[in-house]
């Protein structure tokens, strides 16, 4: 099997991944490779890939640093290639392949990300993980204005915007009443004021009752996806600053396009993403066919 490269393919509310076991961190995975991997056309196709690596085997010092508290990393990468900090739905798909193929036995274990060290445990629709803690981009710009950022999504009027770290970079629009999530084309990358250095994934939020939103996201690297765990957060996070209600132990919902999240806030600027996680199929690719 060494021209085979085996795979598994999950996705967490239709946020699609293929999922790369490194088991004895001896393979190694090219920003070119798991391009190739998530193209839709010539690929397995995903909204991002991770390989799935044990903890004192990651590439950088930072995350080989975490291997005392998490015994595997998700090495995460976006469809274009591009590294990527977490993903809070690749997550709880990585959870459920460390589960199906005994890597961890446990009901709650930690694992490792360019984030930090993230705790799983196993919840009633599926998993929950421990994402926090959180901040604001720029807090002294949000609590004097209520928004740090601007969001251009075509030639109109901007949309006013609140920056949120997950660990990895978010820009929240809470959009306005006549404005409808489902029209909004988002085939191209908003264009966000300031340009965040990074990147940022940019959360569409619509209000839909007390603790419940729906949502939209363009996703940096990978265009609009069907859902985002971290995203979800932030918008829960955003829409409870709006409301001025950070309140620890809050729930919501959180609809996406591919189906329901729900976000816990935690004491410290905590967040708790919980939903399911489905492992479709399992296969090998060619590698004769794959770049290097």
């Amino acid at each position: 099997m060494a021209d085979r490269l085996t795979f598994t393919k999950g996705h967490g509310t239709e946020n699609d991944f293929v999922l790369v076991p490194d088991l004895d961190g001896a393979l190694g995975l090219s920003a070119a490779r798991a391009a190739a991997l998530a193209d839709r056309r010539a690929g397995i196709g995903g909204d991002g890939v991770i390989r799935v690596v044990p903890t004192d085997a990651a590439d950088e010092p930072d995350v080989r640093a975490q291997a005392p508290r998490a015994r595997w990393f998700m090495d995460y990468r976006n469809a274009d290639g591009s590294l990527s900090e977490m993903c809070g739905n690749g997550t709880r798909v990585f959870a459920a392949f460390l589960r199906r193929e005994g890597l961890e036995t446990a009901d709650a274990f930690a694992i490792a990300t360019r984030a930090g060290v993230k705790q799983v445990r196993v919840d009633v629709d599926g998993f929950a993980v421990g994402l926090g803690p959180w901040r604001l981009g720029d807090p002294a710009t949000a609590d004097r204005d209520g928004f740090d950022a601007l969001v251009h999504l075509d030639d109109g009027d901007p949309f006013s915007a609140l920056s949120v770290d997950l660990g990895n970079p978010h820009t929240v629009v809470a959009l306005p009443e006549q404005v409808e999530l489902e029209a909004l084309d988002l085939t191209a990358a908003p264009v966000v004021r300031p340009d965040p250095p990074h990147g940022t994934n940019v959360e569409l939020v619509r209000p839909m009752g007390p603790g419940h939103v729906a949502m939209r996201v363009h996703e940096r690297g990978v265009g609009e996806t069907r859902s985002c765990g971290t995203g979800a957060c932030a918008a829960a996070i955003a829409t409870s600053f709006w409301a001025g209600s950070l309140d620890t132990g809050a729930t919501w919902l959180v609809d996406v396009p591919g189906g329901r999240l729900t976000v816990r806030l935690l004491p410290d600027r905590g967040v708790e993403l919980a939903g399911p996680a489905v492992l479709v199929a399992d296969g090998a690719v060619d590698l004769s066919v794959l770049p290097a």
